[in-house]
């Protein structure tokens, strides 16, 4: 059975405009016991019994690609990996050279998701991104070099000032390196962000649902004419080349939490980490967990969870036959296709997602009982 690792490192070098993440740019004196700490969590998890041999790790943030190579390879040395794993690195374009991805490729990383989001420095300014985008092709070209064979390119598309030649700049500089897998998403105003703020006091505009839609239809077409195809809303790979673990989190899998703010799903319970790394550190010192809380779902709630997730996919959700009336009115206004008792949003479906999503579930999609209503949205990409 597949089942993942979760390492969440939570440090940043500066912290983005639009980021409401577990993030910090003034612990970096923490990073070895930061370090320490999670591969006492990995020793504990696997005597408590809840680790198996993981299929998928993934390193996420927070910029992990700013702890030394041989900090983070340290904790993957203490992750029991099963053959053939898919090991996934986030990283900064700023914070990789080609002796820190030789290392990472010798330690068992076989993935590298670089933050790109933009290719235009305008736009990167605006979003409170530092990095240059000529780093880019260098990072990419040393992760060849070292062994990395899958690449993922992260984009953001919507943001104030970015025009949509702009736009289809950054998609064809991103598509002439090649990359595996490309993830695109619509940028978000999170409250209490400096972007957050700036859009509440009017001093910046938020960005515009008719933007945002029209940009991702034209990351539509280009990344499928690149051979890339959707697998879920926001993501694209080539055939086979889809993330691994990401998959894991759609199918309802399993996996392990580590580090500060890290979730986990394990034995049918999940879980969630303290947010603080101090408070991470103090916890796990003492030897106990860093629980700060948990949930089980019931089977109703999961079968809500599991119809939600699986529509996000290009493979799509299996319908009850109490929603089968509404899929076909949706079916008709051209937001889903409808057959053998499954359906999957269509592109316009896709941007509207939430609200599709909600009336489904309110008509008896994942079961006989009425679905209690989700918070309902617009673009959803």
């Amino acid at each position: 059975m597949p089942f993942g690792v979760y390492v969440h490192i939570p440090f940043c070098a500066i912290r983005c405009d639009y980021c409401d993440f577990a993030t910090w740019t003034d612990k970096a004196h923490l990073v070895e016991s930061y370090v320490d700490a999670c591969v006492s969590d990995l020793r504990r998890r696997a005597a408590t019994g809840d680790s198996r041999p993981a299929t998928s790790v993934f390193f996420g943030g927070g910029t992990p690609s700013l702890l030394p190579a041989g900090s983070l390879t340290r904790i993957l040395d203490a992750i029991d990996c099963a053959p053939g794993a898919e090991v996934t690195v986030e990283c900064n374009p700023d914070s990789v050279d080609a002796a820190k991805l030789a290392a990472y490729a010798r330690a068992g990383v076989t993935r590298m998701s670089l933050g790109v989001q933009s290719l235009r420095p305008h736009v990167l300014a605006s979003l409170g991104r530092t990095h240059d985008p000529r780093n880019v092709t260098h990072a990419i070209a040393c992760a060849r070099e070292a062994g990395i064979d899958r690449v993922n390119v992260d984009l953001i598309y919507g943001t104030p000032g970015e025009t949509v030649d702009d736009w289809r700049r950054t998609l064809e500089g991103a598509l002439t390196l090649a990359p595996e897998h490309v993830s695109a998403y619509a940028l978000t105003v999170e409250p209490g962000t400096p972007l957050g703020r700036a859009v509440a006091e009017g001093r910046r505009p938020g960005p515009d649902d008719d933007d945002q839609a029209e940009k991702y239809a034209i990351a539509d077409d280009a990344l499928g004419a690149a051979g890339l195809e959707w697998y879920e809303i926001s993501n694209w790979a080539r055939r086979g080349e889809e993330c691994r673990h990401n998959l894991l989190y759609w199918d309802q899998g399993e996996y392990l939490g580590i580090g500060c703010a890290a979730h986990g799903h394990t034995r049918g319970r999940r879980w969630w980490n303290v947010r603080g790394p101090d408070r991470y550190l103090e916890l796990v010192a003492a030897g106990g967990t860093a629980e700060a809380g948990d949930e089980r779902l019931d089977d109703a709630a999961r079968a809500e969870e599991a119809f939600t997730l699986a529509l996000r996919t290009r493979r799509g959700a299996p319908l009850h036959a109490a929603a089968e009336l509404t899929a076909r009115t949706l079916a008709d206004e051209g937001l889903l296709v409808s057959g053998n008792s499954r359906v999957v949003l269509t592109r316009a479906g896709r941007l509207l997602a939430s609200d599709l999503t909600a009336r489904l579930l309110l008509a008896g999609a994942a079961g006989p009982a009425p679905a209690a209503a989700l918070a309902l949205g617009t673009l959803e990409c």
